[in-house]
């Protein structure tokens, strides 16, 4: 039992962890957003400005949200398996079978978010307008990191899942 109390404590640490990379990455591509909209003014930045601060800001949100629920989630599980482990096939099973399927339709967006980005940057290529460019290169690189990090974070959680449906 030890060994299991273990285990869902490092699944969610690391959970928290990578909350934090989306927390930087966020704060990074806001300031990053604030400083291509009110210092450099240039068109192509201002197009960058934007997926940066939109897509930043739910990064924020979103890593401080699991930032913030991973000590309950710790308790709650481990509560489970202490008091009553055959709960963990009603509740915490479901739960994490419901959030993989989640992850399924993130990367659907944001594949869908890669092929809108790339189509923008090779239709604005020789055109002189910048601000297409520049969203389509900010739009590429969020949804990359945001894709990148929802592999490991769904890997993570079909590893957890196999450890709850072997308890």
């Amino acid at each position: 039992m030890e060994n299991s109390l273990d285990f869902i404590t490092t699944y969610f640490t690391e959970e928290k962890i990578e909350s934090l990379f989306f927390i930087i990455i966020g704060f990074i591509t806001t300031l990053l957003a604030c400083f291509f909209l009110w210092i450099i003014k240039y068109s192509f930045f201002k197009g960058i400005a934007f997926p940066f601060l939109l897509i930043g800001l739910i990064q924020i949100i979103v890593g401080s949200t699991i930032y913030q629920r991973t000590p309950k989630d710790i308790l709650r599980v481990e509560q489970i398996i202490k008091v009553n482990p055959q709960h963990l096939q009603n509740t915490e099973i479901p739960r994490i079978e419901k959030v993989l399927q989640h992850f399924i339709l993130y990367q659907w967006i944001e594949i869908w978010l890669l092929i809108l980005s790339s189509c923008l940057i090779i239709i604005f290529y020789k055109s002189p307008q910048t601000f297409w460019k520049g969203i389509g290169l900010g739009l590429l690189i969020q949804a990359f990191s945001m894709f990148f990090l929802d592999m490991i974070a769904q890997h993570r959680a079909e590893i957890y899942l196999q450890f709850l449906c072997k308890f």
